[in-house]
């Protein structure tokens, strides 16, 4: 629960605010971006929330928070009640943004697919009551993919609630002892028709992006998209290996895909032709790679 006597003095004044717990996850950002604001090491509120909309946005924001830093001066139960609900969040079709982001995996976003060969959890948010149900009325869970060790969190008990698969690479297999799944080296696996994992190490040497329907991109921390300046990015800090890194997001210009859905940062949604560039624009910033001739 946030603390009125933790409040950051970053804050503007109103009913919504952020305490000196925050761990500056981007969480909430993401979810309310026109009343959360990153302010040197932490989240803040810049705006109150002046619509039903935008109020009920910063609510979710409260709900998913993996360390209840955020807080009412004044609380709306029904509201509260109403964001809870909400989660998982529908991207697209079949694709959820989970919600209750887990503090075991500095708050990084875990998404959910339903399929009709047996539904894949992405990494793994916090462990409730709320979600098993909400999984259960899904049908259930078969997979569980994580995309690095950074970002297991629950999934062994999600696994044991649903008799689901885990899926790590060997590489980070010590933070998932228990994986019914591991995978070796840096060939793609495909599962299924839809699904392709490839690794992509340099973030952890065992980092693993998912690509389903050559649509939707799962890339854990290897790649999210920058909201403020409106590119993609990658690891510069807590990088295992700067030249497979590089590899890594090569790699991705030889598949087609239109969403990349991250562990931390932003999601972002653009044709495949429009997504390729900005890939070869992030080599070109990142390693100083010549673009490509037109």
């Amino acid at each position: 629960m946030a603390s009125l006597s933790k409040r950051l003095q970053t804050n503007i004044d109103g009913n919504y605010f952020v305490d000196s717990t925050c761990i500056d996850c981007d969480t909430c950002r993401q979810l309310a971006p026109t009343t959360f604001i990153e302010d040197s090491d932490y989240s803040s509120v810049f705006r109150q929330p002046e619509s039903v909309k935008e109020e009920f946005a910063a609510y979710q924001a409260l709900i998913a928070c993996p360390v209840g830093s955020i807080g009412t001066v004044k609380k709306n139960s029904t509201m509260l009640q109403k964001a809870k609900m909400s989660f998982p969040l529908q991207v697209e079709s079949e694709v959820y943004y989970v919600g209750f982001n887990s503090e075991k995996s500095f708050g990084a976003n875990s998404y959910f697919i339903q399929h009709p060969k047996g539904n894949w959890l992405i990494d793994s948010p916090r462990y409730l009551t709320h979600l098993v149900q909400a999984f259960k009325a899904q049908g259930g869970i078969r997979y569980i993919f994580l995309s690095h060790k950074d970002d297991v969190a629950d999934a062994t008990r999600y696994a044991k609630a649903f008799g689901a698969t885990q899926i790590i690479h060997r590489a980070d297999a010590h933070a998932l002892p228990d994986a019914e799944w591991v995978i070796d080296g840096k060939d793609i696996v495909q599962t299924e028709t839809e699904f392709l994992v490839i690794p992509v190490p340099g973030h952890t040497a065992g980092c693993m992006a998912l690509l389903y329907n050559n649509r939707f991109l799962f890339s854990g921390d290897h790649l999210w998209w920058d909201h403020v300046r409106q590119q993609l990015g990658t690891p510069k800090n807590l990088v295992w290996d700067d030249v497979q890194l590089e590899r890594s997001v090569k790699i991705l210009l030889n598949h087609s895909f239109e969403w990349v859905l991250p562990g931390h940062g932003g999601r972002i949604h653009l044709s495949p032709p429009d997504m390729k560039n900005a890939i070869h624009q992030l080599l070109q910033r990142r390693w100083h790679l010549p673009l490509p001739q037109l």
